[in-house]
């Protein structure tokens, strides 16, 4: 994306909508212009009426008109930036809400493609330069040109001939500028690169927080945390340096500028082609013009920031999802709550040379639960993802009661699933509203009904704020048993007619287990179930099995019926009775 392109984006999606505030934010930064360069102008009568001509009125007269101009230039400019900033925190909130509600509604496989770290850090560094950009460069790119355009005509005004030679330097300082930008811009992008990689590292850090610390690896991974810092660290230097690097390049073209102008005022002075108050309200515009020739020598720098971060941002808005939605796509209307799979292959990216699943053809009767055997890696947790379509097949084709869930809306299906996996997951908010989240209008007696249900409300009675209790990250207050009854409970209170389990009861003691699996019986009480079935109780509860063996199909039946024909069932069976 070419940065014309980048900057139209910008202007006509996220800043064109706040017009009239950056339209009002520029009359004010005119004025700022006005009351700068009348403050130069003034030097000149200052000089001439009361040191030279010695006028009694203008001694008081002047003075004020300078307190006016700088109290003008200061309210100005103050008004200025409140307005962009303003602007700029819009911006920043929409380019935030887009991000967010693009990857929320992404498909599975986005999601897993990208660490959380980096995309945590798209949201927050990358914006915050675009909201500089916004806040900072379009501000001063308006008040400084103006400022410098206001104080070149003073300069021009009191002599022409030693505004030639000051204008000199703003070619020379543009120049100086430009390279300055073209190397900030390739170290902000690798500074920012860098940042991610810290993000990436610190939520790591504190996920597996339990893990470091049962293998003593605090040492490890301090180092690993300093050299990550270190880098930023690394990267910001180099930032910072190139932006102070201006400093003595501009002061030093300031004194060779200030040199020459005394050297050749003085001969004109000489010549008396210039009186001393031409030349000290001359001076006073020039130097009061560094300032902004600086700022405008720099700004490519600040745009050079936002574009990069710009750059970054905007593809993760335009990712597409690769779920296939069609407009003439009809509502999925069940009955019997019939599965089929229909020759399904599928294969997580093309670059794999294998597929998951190859040539998959199940049924799977509404009102029954189907459990789905096989050994780890076989395609069994891929075949439970394929149905509510976190991810769609490469071929093939899956239908509920004869329609296929490719030509029906994805809101109409999902609303009809429920999962519970055996990696429940949590928000760090209450019990209510965790269980609630499978229906936020569910009433407080809805919600202690399905808790009840799940035996969740055993141990939610006796905690002290009960239901209003927050549980931590990911429920790490609580026991595994206990978040399964959560999930379970959240469950059922969605009543959905499909219900999936990766096997909720696996890593439990028995009695946790006995009392969860009643609750699953309770939950899939006439639904079609589909199991990811590890435990014997499971397998012979369900009213037919599936055999999954290097993603086919290897054997189909009740359980009697694959002991006597599917040997890897047998195995499989016989492995489970050793275990327990």
């Amino acid at each position: 994306m070419k940065k014309i392109d980048i900057i139209k984006r910008l202007f006509f999606e996220y800043t064109r909508k706040h017009l009239k505030k950056i339209l009002l934010s520029f009359f004010f930064a005119l004025l700022v212009a006005g009351s700068t360069s009348s403050i130069a102008y003034l030097l000149d009568p200052l000089i001439k009426k009361i040191f030279i001509e010695k006028n009694q009125t203008l001694l008081w007269l002047i003075p004020i008109l300078i307190i006016v101009a700088f109290a003008t230039k200061g309210l100005s400019l103050y008004i200025a930036k409140i307005l962009m900033i303003k602007v700029s925190e819009e911006v920043q909130k929409d380019l935030q809400c887009d991000m967010i509600k693009n990857l929320v509604s992404a498909d599975t496989k986005l999601i897993d493609g990208k660490h959380t770290g980096k995309l945590i850090s798209n949201l927050t560094n990358d914006v915050d330069h675009i909201t500089t950009l916004i806040s900072t460069a379009i501000l001063n790119l308006f008040k400084d040109s103006l400022t410098l355009i206001g104080l070149l005509l003073v300069m021009f005004f009191q002599n022409w001939q030693l505004s030639l030679i000051a204008i000199i330097m703003i070619p020379l300082a543009s120049f100086a500028a430009k390279t300055l930008g073209k190397r900030v811009g390739k170290v902000v992008t690798e500074q920012m690169q860098t940042a991610g990689i810290l993000n990436t590292h610190l939520i790591e850090l504190f996920k597996n927080h339990k893990l470091i610390k049962i293998f003593q690896q605090e040492k490890y991974e301090n180092k690993r945390a300093e050299k990550f810092i270190n880098d930023v660290k690394e990267k910001s230097i180099k930032i910072a340096t190139v932006y102070v690097r201006s400093s003595p390049i501009m002061e030093t073209l300031t004194g060779i500028m200030i040199a020459i102008l005394i050297f050749y005022s003085g001969k004109l002075a000489l010549k008396n082609e210039i009186d001393i108050n031409n030349f000290f309200s001359f001076l006073a515009a020039m130097m009061l013009a560094y300032q902004p020739v600086r700022s405008l020598a720099t700004l490519n720098i600040t745009i050079s920031q936002g574009l990069s971060a710009a750059l970054r941002i905007l593809p993760v808005i335009d990712q597409k999802s690769e779920l296939i939605q069609n407009s003439n796509d009809k509502e999925l209307n069940l009955t019997n709550g019939d599965i089929e799979f229909k020759n399904v292959n599928f294969q997580y990216s093309k670059i794999e040379k294998n597929n998951i699943l190859n040539s998959v053809s199940l049924k799977m009767l509404g009102g029954k639960m189907t459990s789905i055997v096989g050994h780890s890696g076989a395609g069994k947790s891929t075949i439970l993802s394929l149905i509510p379509r976190f991810y769609d097949s490469n071929s093939g084709d899956i239908q509920i009661d004869g329609q296929s869930i490719y030509k029906s809306t994805i809101d109409s299906l999902r609303k009809n699933i429920s999962l519970v996996s055996q990696d429940t997951t949590l928000f760090d908010d209450t019990i209510r509203n965790n269980i609630a989240y499978a229906n936020l209008n569910a009433t407080q007696k809805e919600i202690e009904e399905v808790s009840k249900h799940s035996y969740a409300s055993e141990f939610i009675e006796k905690l002290p704020n009960k239901y209003e209790t927050i549980i931590g990250e990911n429920g790490t207050r609580l026991s595994g048993g206990e978040k399964q009854r959560l999930s379970i409970a959240r469950a059922m209170l969605k009543k959905s007619q499909i219900i999936l389990l990766d096997e909720a009861t696996s890593s439990l003691d028995a009695e946790t287990e006995n009392k969860i699996q009643e609750a699953i019986n309770f939950l899939t009480k006439n639904r079609t179930t589909i199991v990811i079935a590890h435990r014997l109780s499971t397998i012979l509860n369900s009213d037919n099995i599936y055999v999954i063996e290097s993603g086919r199909v290897a054997g189909e039946g009740t359980h009697d019926e694959l002991l006597i024909k599917s040997p890897v069932y047998k195995n499989f069976y016989e492995k489970q009775i050793r275990k327990t």
